[in-house]
């Protein structure tokens, strides 16, 4: 099996909501409630631009 970074790149363009460690680094990095980004990510999708542009806002 090749080692590739296209599923790891693919993986941090998104954040998971789900998962309580990507949610409270963007909310630490974006100075900002883990319930902010919750809210965000279920607002605008899982794309990491588009909440971090909307969390900017």
């Amino acid at each position: 099996m090749k080692n590739t970074s296209r599923g790891r790149a693919q993986d941090r363009a998104r954040v998971a909501g789900g998962q309580d460690h990507e949610v409270r680094y963007e909310a630490e990095k974006d100075r900002v409630s883990t319930s902010k980004v919750k809210e965000t990510v279920k607002k605008v999708g899982n794309s990491r631009k588009k909440v971090e542009a909307s969390l900017e806002k």
